[in-house]
């Protein structure tokens, strides 16, 4: 049960992560050089300058940037930034109707409020500006929400961003709930130096920033030193200029542009990236098996796999630097270095070759198809209406689409065509021999628990010519195959040069028992990044603390980056709800108790987080506080097969077997798939003196071919005495498992005991 309590509280993350890189993707909208003074949230932190002193003197970069969508990531609401219609128009989803107006130069949005009853609010701040927009609402307490009806901006309609079933008022998933809140999920990448400033105490904001919108800042840093600098410089023409300003790098692309979780608050140009971030590696939920985007995971894990991205190719070798766009149209910004001479500034690589001609790229020259980026950089969109391209720079790969159910470029853009035929097509151009050529897709795509799967995985994870985050994540795959003993190749792991690759063996360290964690990653509590530390000291919570010898101080050290990192995402749930765990590891239980009910707090509809608190309960004996948590998770959530099946379980230890009974009844009606649900309900019968109407409810779930539901059938037969049904099922057992002699020989008992009748 504990290990579905860590698989909730994982999905939850995962759900977490989803909204906050959703939004943080489109860091593109208001004009941050011309903020007016009359946003309340505007503050100028310690260090910084206010935006518009940098277009006194840089004003031709400042014309540039003020064209991005960068500069138009967030701005208050007013008739030059709106350009959805609320002109009184009208969307329906799902009954809930919104209505969009104006009064006096203000905008409001008529819809379902956290109650459920209709109310009007009023919009304060434009969030994007295209291909969509969204607008924040302050709902009180400090906190802005981003609607869930977002303005597509090119076919001029409003659209709901939602999937499924809309989110019951008021719940996390509501417009009005914790996933939707900017103050804790698109703070990071909107505003300059934006400052959530959560107040534990309330559970309100004071949230601040330096502009707005993204500003100069944004990228280069504080700008007071440098605009003193400059001022010393003009005073005195003798004295040279200290621009004050670290250089900007590709870490201040990711910060943003990365499937991410925050760290540590303050990161600036210049600063290591994985000190302050610790990004998603490879997961099959969010990627391809060949490394393609599947999931909203931005351009950080994909460009990590390339091959540009190991030669020193960064964002600006593309993209201009201040409006964003890209330095040159079409193919010459894939032929800057892909020329037929090799550029001096590759090394150990040599790009080189004639790419932009029909013979490679077997299509008319000009032609769709002839573009790099169409065949190396597909799309796939989101947010409905977002299409975004992969970073990953993949050759198209049809013959393994076929096999694994990953998209290629020739297919994508040849609708109707089959992969079949791409991959046909591909051996009239090159032969048979591309279908050889290796992919990462191989070790991947074939993680299925299998000892040729394990093989596949470990030799990526020796493979010196792949990426970091290749590496990384083939080693936390690898942990994730049942009964396969890993714990030298994460030690292996763990000594790698490449600090992904070390964050791949701490992570999957988490995965193997938990006496052989610390010899495999204990040098990783002192590592130098501190991304690993804390997934280091994540995976050796239970270590007892005699046993960390000389490593005890690097322990304690790193529990302080785990600490900085649960501080400074003091707002989110699930966070908080993961500590408890590692509380509750370390024996703290009193501070384990206080975290869960500390998410519970924050989000009080999450159901996962009162699973998490009941299983608490149940693990350190309190059973009666267990049920009472899932009771109450249950009347917030009724419709939730788990947490159905976690109060039956609670009501069976304490001896109320009859209640449990209809509980169990009902995982089973909500999650008619589950077959341990399914033997868990005719147990119970069996255990009320109801071995009858088990057997009746499993004859009914034979058919599905589950070993377990024929077991538990041909065990009640035997127990009734009902000798045909039971040789039945000895015999449909006998077809699932051949090698089980004992099986066989009850066949042969069975037979005989009829034949006698």
């Amino acid at each position: 049960m504990a290990a579905s309590v860590r698989s909730a509280a994982v999905r939850g993350v995962a759900l977490l992560l989803f909204l906050l890189l959703s939004l943080a993707k489109h860091s593109l909208a208001s004009d941050a050089l011309s903020t007016p003074a009359a946003d309340p949230r505007i503050s100028i932190h310690e260090g910084f300058v206010d935006e518009r002193r940098c277009a006194t003197c840089h004003a031709d970069q400042a014309a540039a940037f003020s064209k991005s969508h960068h500069a138009k990531a967030m701005a208050l609401a007013d008739d030059e930034t709106v350009r959805g219609d609320f002109d009184n128009s009208k969307f329906e989803h799902d009954g809930v109707v919104t209505t969009f107006t104006r009064r006096d130069g203000r905008f409001f949005v008529n819809t379902e409020g956290a109650d459920g009853n209709q109310a009007e609010f009023e919009v304060k701040y434009t969030f994007a500006y295209e291909p969509l927009q969204q607008y924040l609402v302050d709902i009180g307490g400090g906190r802005l929400q981003a609607l869930d009806i977002a303005w597509d901006t090119a076919r001029r309609q409003w659209f709901w961003l939602g999937d499924g079933s809309p989110a019951k008022p008021g719940s996390t998933y509501h417009w009005t709930g914790p996933f939707y809140r900017w103050n804790r999920t698109c703070i990071d990448c909107h505003s300059t130096d934006p400052q959530a400033k959560f107040q534990p105490q309330t559970n309100e904001y004071k949230s601040t920033y330096v502009a707005t919108s993204i500003g100069c800042q944004s990228c280069h840093g504080p700008g007071a030193k440098h605009v003193a600098s400059a001022q010393s410089a003009n005073a005195s023409s003798s004295v040279k200029p200290d621009t004050g300003l670290p250089k900007v790098d590709a870490g201040i692309c990711f910060a943003c542009h990365a499937r991410r979780t925050k760290l540590l608050n303050g990161y600036q140009p210049g600063k290591p990236f994985l000190d302050y971030f610790s990004p998603d590696l490879l997961r099959q939920d969010l990627y391809f098996p060949d490394g393609q985007i599947l999931d909203e995971v931005f351009e950080y894990g994909s460009f990590q796999q390339s091959k540009m991205a190991r030669a020193g190719v960064t964002c600006l070798d593309c993209h201009r630097p201040h409006d964003a766009g890209l330095k040159v149209e079409g193919n010459a910004v894939c032929t800057q270095c892909h020329s037929e001479t090799k550029p001096e500034r590759f090394v150990n690589q040599d790009p080189s070759g004639l790419f932009d001609t029909p013979e490679h790229t077997r299509h008319q020259a000009g032609s769709t198809g002839a573009q790099c980026a169409n065949c190396h950089m597909p799309e796939r969109t989101y947010m409905k209406v977002d299409p975004r391209r992969d970073h990953s720079f993949v050759i198209p790969r049809p013959d393994l689409s076929a096999t694994l159910g990953m998209p290629n470029a020739c297919t994508t853009c040849h609708v109707g065509r089959t992969n079949d035929w791409a991959a046909e097509t591909m051996d009239k151009w090159y032969g048979a021999q591309w279908r050889k050529r290796p992919s990462i897709a191989h070790a991947f795509g074939a993680a299925n628990g299998d000892q040729a799967a394990v093989e596949a995985l470990r030799t990526l994870v020796g493979d010196k010519n792949q990426a970091g985050i290749v590496r990384g994540s083939a080693i936390a795959a690898m942990s994730g195959i049942a009964g396969v003993d890993i714990t030298t190749d994460i030690r292996t792991a763990a000594a790698d040069a490449d600090p992904l690759v070390r964050l791949g063996a701490a992570e999957a360290a988490g995965n193997i028992p938990s006496e052989q964690r610390l010899e495999a990653i204990g040098k990783l509590l002192g590592d130098q990044t501190r991304a690993v530390r804390v997934a280091a000291a994540n995976a050796l919570a239970g270590t007892p603390p005699h046993l960390f010898g000389d490593q005890q101080g690097n322990f304690e050290a790193a529990v302080a980056d785990l600490r900085a990192y649960v501080e400074t995402n003091g707002d989110v749930a699930e966070t908080q709800s993961n500590y408890g765990f590692f509380l509750f590891a370390r024996q703290r239980t009193a501070e384990a108790e206080a975290a869960f009910r500390r998410a519970i707090s924050l989000d009080p509809t999450l159901e996962g987080m009162r699973i998490n608190l009941a299983e608490f309960y149940r693990a350190t004996g309190q059973n009666d506080r267990s049920e009472q948590t899932y009771a109450e998770a249950i009347r917030i959530e009724p419709e939730r097969a788990d947490l159905r099946y976690g109060h039956a379980l609670s009501l069976v230890r304490k001896q109320s077997l009859a209640d449990a009974i209809p509980e169990l009844e009902e995982a089973v009606r909500l999650d008619p798939q589950n077959s341990r649900y399914k033997t868990t309900f005719a147990v119970a019968l069996d255990s009320a003196g109801r071995t009858g109407e088990a057997l009746d409810r499993l004859v009914g779930w034979v058919t599905g071919g589950d070993p377990d539901i024929i077991g538990l059938a041909l065990q009640y037969s035997l127990k009734l005495r009902r000798l045909p049904e039971a040789l039945k099922y000895a015999e449909d057992l006998a077809r699932l498992r051949p090698e089980d002699q004992q099986i066989s020989g009850l066949i042969g008992q069975l037979k005989q005991a009829i034949n006698e009748k």
